[in-house]
């Protein structure tokens, strides 16, 4: 082939498409299209590296410093029911809101504006014929009931989706039910004076469901005749050994003895004070914690991102960019270290106290164990569990695409190069044989040609198909 010819016919791109293939006619053309490859490479690697942490030394002694501040703040602010400063806080506002609550229904605040006026209005407003307390009734002696331990006992009274079911039930056939010692039992007829309103089924349901709900929060601050602090209503994170309890009992399966000793553990704590306020004042370390590490995160890439940008060139879009704290791994693994240091904290703490007299006391272990910080750990290394996952089944595709992409950088140079050399304004035309050839070796035989007009060395030249696959595929 003569220089003439070898100037006038230039292969650009070649694609094979089902109806055989399709070429670029002109450089212009050839060099959008592989700029929108690129683009969209680019997108893609980027979309696989924020699958992986860079947090350094720096991110992870803040984030264990988060950690073990939060820590000393569950020791001595939280500690166990009774000992709480922040179980106090917890407590009055949990009363706060029950009056609120009680007004919205009707209560006028009394004479004193006092939370046993409001528990009182809320118990006539909104009657349940499962409020057995044992004193005074059959309860004690069938069901093992007093007035601190029925809310624990009392499945309709757990704040699950099992004790809605249960309230609903016994509203509609007036019966309570209750576990005790690995039995569930019912009493039926329970409350002769109970009337469930409602003209239909429909409306039925809506006023046990308002029933349920409003007599939780009466008794979310203890009952209208509680002499102190009250029996609130159980954690909801300790009720579920109620509820696997009654689900195997319906299924006739048998109630296993760690079942047992988990109900008489979850029973012995909730009788020291153990219930839905106290745990409240659990997850406010646990948010500190939380709160604490996402800020630090954004402080120190927003510090970052103005110590190397001048001044009035800010873009609002590309700060956020940098230091939004929610999506990116970084923030992530930073706040599965400061979870996992709180936790170690507060568990070596519970340990230490649980030991009396050189005997371990799970009751008091349990007690201030922090559980809302365990549950939030264990969501943490899910997530690095799956996003570990994830990366190695990609990792192949974002070297491949790296690849790709430095080939088609190196192409788009070439084709500045030739954009040079030819006048783009007459189109440079594919040879006539590449068209209608539908042979591999043919093909790439002439887009040699194109190498060699760029001057590559020929021990970099493709001269093949399959040399080409064995390059993208990293062998």
């Amino acid at each position: 082939m003569d220089t003439a010819e070898e100037l006038k016919d230039v292969v650009l791109e070649m694609d094979e498409k089902e109806e055989g293939f399709y070429f670029a006619s002109s450089i212009s053309e050839a060099m959008v299209q592989s700029q929108q490859e690129l683009a969209e490479l680019n997108e893609n690697i980027d979309s696989i590296q924020n699958l992986k942490s860079d947090a350094d030394k720096i991110d992870y002694m803040l984030a264990a410093s988060s950690g073990a501040l939060s820590g000393l703040v569950d020791i001595f602010l939280v500690g166990k029911p009774g000992e709480s400063p922040l179980g106090q806080l917890s407590d009055i506002w949990f009363e706060n809101r029950t009056r609120d609550f009680a007004k919205l229904t009707g209560w006028s605040g009394g004479v004193d504006n006092s939370l046993t006026s409001a528990v009182r209005h809320l118990e006539n407003k909104f009657k349940i014929p499962y409020d057995q307390t044992g004193t005074g009734d059959a309860g004690t002696n069938v069901f093992g009931l007093n007035p601190r331990n029925h809310h624990f006992k009392s499945l309709a009274h757990n704040p699950n989706l099992l004790g809605l079911f249960y309230s609903v039930l016994n509203q509609f056939q007036n019966s309570s039910t209750f576990v005790t010692e690995g039995e569930l039992i019912t009493l039926h007829q329970a409350d002769a004076h109970f009337e469930l309103r409602g003209r239909n089924v429909p409306s039925k349901l809506f006023a046990a469901f308002s029933n349920w709900i409003g007599h939780l929060i009466s008794d979310v601050s203890g009952s209208s005749s509680s002499k102190g602090r009250g029996m609130g209503i159980p954690s909801p994170l300790w009720t579920w050994v109620n509820s696997t309890i009654a689900i195997k009992k319906k299924l006739r399966l048998p109630v296993s003895k760690f079942d047992q000793n988990v109900y008489k553990l979850a029973l012995e704590i909730f009788n020291e004070g153990y219930d839905l306020r106290f745990q409240t004042a659990q997850t406010i370390p646990v948010f500190i914690n939380e709160l604490l590490v996402r800020f630090l995160y954004s402080l120190r890439r927003m510090t970052y991102y103005f110590s190397t940008h001048e001044p009035g060139n800010d873009s609002f879009k590309e700060i956020w960019k940098v230091a939004e704290p929610f999506t990116h791994p970084t923030v992530k693994r930073m706040l599965t270290v400061a979870h996992a240091t709180f936790c170690l904290i507060d568990v070596t703490d519970a340990s230490i106290r649980s030991f009396q007299f050189g005997v371990f006391q799970s009751a008091e272990f349990f007690l201030r164990f922090n559980l809302i910080g365990v549950g939030r750990l264990t969501i943490s290394l899910y997530g690095e569990g799956k996003r570990a996952i994830v990366y190695r089944k990609v990792e192949r595709e974002s070297s491949f695409a790296m690849r790709e992409k430095v080939i088609i950088q190196h192409y788009l140079e070439g084709l500045k190069t030739l954009a040079e050399r030819y006048d783009d304004k007459e189109k440079i035309k594919f040879i006539t044989d590449f068209k209608s050839s539908d042979l591999y070796i043919q093909v790439f035989e002439e887009s040699v040609t194109l190498a060699q007009q760029r001057q590559v060395a020929d021990e970099q030249i493709l001269k093949n198909k399959s040399e080409i696959d064995s390059y993208f595929m990293g062998e």
